[in-house]
């Protein structure tokens, strides 16, 4: 996906961007950049990411680089920032998001006087880069920001860095999030909410779906309303966003707390410990001897059953963070798939002979919960109970980078679906698959568990899911799994 941060200060700020970009680098694996505007205008640098984290490839450019303000970007796209000089002026800009219609944008702007782009490999053109074309094509960089929110099919959340300070520019349905922080002399612009902490910002200010707002070091300065509307991605809170974030005043732990903790509920017997209530589920229930969480994101969520069930809590694994963290992975699948083997490293005692309850975040491929499955029954385990934290994925994200997937069938869902249905399969079948309470749905995932060789597997439900996330159902974005928009 990516992430983002600016900073706008009255002295210099090269160090608080560092640190506050740096503190991104989980949303994203392959590059980072920074640019920063100063009395000798602008200066920029980019680096891959690929191999190295952000902090070792940029510490001397923290030495280099001066200005007051500054925006920074980690990508798993496009390099950024770029600097753009055009009849609105001279400016750099990043970018997070999707962009559905970019051939259809890319001839639009052929037509109305832009000459060319900047091919990249594999014959893509740079998406902050059509960005700026959109904007350019206004009078204003308002007017642009709000054209290109317009024009956009996807998502986009654009920050630009010009002389008078930092525009931000949330999409338009806010399906991610924006958010300024502020201390004395100096504001920042961030995705984190977190990222700003330490560096001695609080909380000031965050921008609704569409809003397009100045920030300077003096404060912020809101230029166009938010939109009513909103759709914000369910899945920063399930896996991408860090623990310590809030969204929409959420916080990401918590969140994951609630979320673990109805997972138990339903193993228990039902939601509420009743006999009779709506949804009430008729199982076998499961006794493991230990609930574990698949390192990073599923910690939190076994924590939230452990706690609600009784049952303890346990590492059965540990990553190994000195040479394997998730900051930085290479983009070839069967190599990511050989590094999450290699940085889980057993620990025998809780394995041998026991019955585990894994909490998973989500079951993508299911390659790699499979082949751990697999390791935890070669080191000793008896049983291998799976809890996905949200429902089966069944449709690709139209609308943000999640995955460097190029097909829905990349998802075992789909796979097992097209299996049963064949290639063609109407959308009010794909709705029934989507569906707990149908039969469909109980054997799609049986048939999951089964390939995967889980002793059981049951997945967060919607419903619930939403429940522990706690903002009503239309203003979430949940397309992954239901598919409606």
């Amino acid at each position: 996906m990516g992430g983002f941060f600016g900073v706008t200060s009255k002295t210099d700020c090269v160090t608080d961007l560092f640190f506050g970009t740096d503190y991104h680098s989980h949303l994203g694996t392959r590059r980072g950049g920074m640019a920063v505007y100063g009395p000798d205008g602008f200066q920029r640098s980019i680096h891959n990411i690929e191999n190295s984290p952000f902090r070792t490839k940029f510490e001397r450019d923290v030495e280099e680089l001066k200005g007051n303000s500054g925006i920074g970007s980690i990508s798993d796209n496009e390099p950024q920032p770029l600097l753009i000089q055009s009849h609105l002026g001279s400016y750099a800009i990043v970018t997070v998001g999707k962009i559905n219609n970019e051939q259809q944008l890319i001839t639009h702007a052929f037509e109305n006087g832009h000459i060319h782009f900047m091919e990249m490999s594999g014959g893509r053109i740079n998406a902050t880069e059509l960005t700026a074309a959109l904007i350019n094509q206004r009078q204003s960089l308002v007017e642009g920001l709000l054209y290109a929110q317009e024009m956009i099919e996807g998502s986009m959340t654009i920050l630009l860095l010009t002389p008078e300070g930092i525009y931000a520019s949330r999409d338009r349905f806010g399906r991610t999030p924006v958010v300024v922080g502020k201390k004395d002399g100096a504001c920042c612009v961030s995705f984190e909410s977190f990222a700003y902490i330490n560096l001695g910002y609080k909380d000031c200010y965050e921008l609704g779906p569409g809003e397009v707002v100045l920030v300077n070091a003096d404060g912020v300065q809101s230029l166009s309303r938010p939109r009513r509307e909103m759709k914000i991605c369910s899945f920063l809170w399930v896996y991408y966003g860090y623990p310590t974030s809030s969204y929409e005043g959420i916080n990401v732990e918590e969140m994951r707390y609630r979320c673990g903790r109805i997972l138990a509920e339903r193993d228990l017997g039902c939601r509420g410990g009743c006999t009779g209530c709506p949804g009430h589920e008729k199982q076998e229930p499961v006794h493991p001897d230990i609930v574990a969480g698949v390192p990073d994101s599923g910690i939190a969520h076994a924590i939230g059953y452990a706690n609600e069930s009784g049952i303890p809590f346990a590492r059965p694994f540990i990553k190994y963070t000195p040479t394997w963290p998730r900051s930085f992975m290479p983009q070839n699948q069967s190599q990511r798939n050989l590094i999450a083997k290699m940085k889980l490293i057993p620990v025998d005692a809780l394995i041998r002979d026991k019955s585990l309850l894994l909490i998973d975040d989500s079951i993508v491929r299911g390659t790699q919960l499979g082949e751990t499955t697999e390791f935890l029954y070669e080191s000793g385990a008896r049983e291998v109970h799976i809890r996905p934290a949200c429902p089966p994925l069944l449709f690709g994200c139209k609308y943000l980078n999640f995955s460097r997937s190029n097909s829905e069938l990349d998802l075992i869902t789909r796979r097992i679906i097209r299996d049963r249905e064949g290639d063609q399969v109407p959308a009010e079948v794909l709705s029934d698959y989507a569906d707990p309470d149908s039969e469909n749905y109980r054997e799609m995932v049986e048939e999951i568990r089964r390939r995967l060789n889980f002793t059981s597997l049951k997945y967060h439900r919607l419903d619930d899911l939403i429940e522990s996330i706690g903002l009503p159902k239309e203003k979430l974005c949940t397309y992954c799994w239901d598919g409606k928009e």
